[in-house]
């Protein structure tokens, strides 16, 4: 039987230099993060003499372009690894890269990056339409040159750059069921007003509904004129001591079952549903790092193994559920907020066994910026 997986390939502009991926999504574990391995194909003539060099680079941006005057520049990049590819050295390639070195001919060559434990996730901050240059968040991408060592100012005609991503999946343990009880009591006023917030379960996948359960016993002499759930969506920015930024996802107000007035009670559910398609033209929502031709969507929660440990070139995303009474123009508001966490499942283990069968791949198909190529 004939396998075919899909390889991304992207070529240096002089032709001479090409790299193949296996994938651009590298999983972090939390505990650990899957190595990125490639392999490089050279031009056997444009071999003689010349060294090649392969880095893992992590680009932070905390600015817009068009706000960079003066030399001012809000850019960081952070070199992760770095490692010479050609001439090569003593290497035990990859199951993968065994079997596109055997496809690719003698003039292939492989390479690996270790990502460290504590990088960041990537990030992508939705930018407004009329915002031009790169939009500001945490992206990684493989820069394959030709130099003298790896210090070496490259030239645009034969270095490579290939964008990928650094994701998290949901934890296996769902964690507990998310509750709080708010007590409110008025000055000048006898009783207390009682909010009670439950969700049904801490962890949600992308594009699935959130019930939000909201039990309003009324002690007091005000009245509950209207309620409004909401999901907030929070992004820290290690970089800045107070960066933090929070906009709204997700919204639902009603006025059914009000007015709750004195010595009532109502129990209700709210569903909320946090998606990017209600929010494409929001400025500032982070979403998961994107890559062209690969739809993304709203940020997933990150997985931190020390919360205290944070990488200050990272930004943090969490959510919470929000839950507001509205008691009129003299009477205030009641707040509730319970944390929850948003992220994709891990993939299907039966998926994931079938590849690792794509290590006895007998032909595949190379695809390049949206182009593809097969190759026999």
């Amino acid at each position: 039987m004939v396998v075919q997986f899909k390889v991304f390939k992207k070529e240096a502009p002089n032709r001479r230099l090409t790299i193949y991926l296996g994938r651009r999504d590298f999983v972090d574990h939390v505990t650990a993060v899957d190595p990125v391995d490639g392999v490089l194909v050279l031009d056997p003539t444009y071999l003689d003499g010349r060294k090649v060099f392969g880095q893992l680079v992590c680009s932070f941006r905390y600015g817009r372009e068009e706000d960079e005057v003066m030399g001012l520049n809000f850019q960081k990049d952070l070199y992760l690894a770095s490692e010479q590819i050609y001439p090569p050295k003593d290497v035990d390639p990859t199951k993968l890269q065994e079997r596109l070195m055997k496809k690719l001919g003698p003039h292939s060559y492989p390479f690996t990056f270790r990502m460290p434990e504590q990088a960041p996730p990537s990030v992508t901050i939705q930018p407004g339409r009329e915002d031009e240059g790169k939009p500001c968040g945490v992206e990684y991408y493989v820069k394959v040159f030709v130099g003298e060592n790896d210090a070496d100012r490259s030239h645009k005609r034969s270095t490579i750059q290939l964008n990928i991503r650094r994701i998290q999946f949901a934890p296996s343990k769902t964690g507990r069921q998310p509750c709080t009880v708010v007590r409110k009591d008025f000055m000048l006023s006898p009783g207390e007003l009682e909010l009670e917030v439950t969700l049904d379960k801490q962890l949600y996948y992308h594009k699935e509904k959130i019930a939000v359960n909201i039990s309003i016993r009324n002690h007091s002499n005000k009245t509950v004129k209207k309620i409004k759930a909401a999901v907030q969506q929070s992004v820290d920015i290690c970089l800045f001591s107070g960066g933090q930024y929070k906009s709204t996802v997700a919204s639902v107000e009603t006025q059914e079952g009000c007015p709750v007035s004195p010595g009532s009670a109502l129990q209700k559910i709210m569903y909320l549903l946090p998606v990017l398609d209600s929010n494409m033209d929001r400025r500032g929502i982070a979403l998961d790092g994107h890559l062209k031709n690969i739809h993304t969507n709203l940020a997933s929660s990150t997985l931190l193994a020390n919360p205290e440990n944070k990488d200050m070139f990272g930004m943090v995303i969490s959510y919470t559920v929000k839950v507001k009474l509205y008691l009129g123009a003299m009477g205030g508001e009641v707040t509730a907020e319970l944390p929850f966490v948003l992220m994709h499942p891990k993939p299907d283990l039966r998926r994931m066994m079938r590849a690792d069968s794509q290590a006895q791949v007998e032909s595949f198909r190379s695809e390049s910026m949206g182009a593809s190529v097969d190759m026999d």
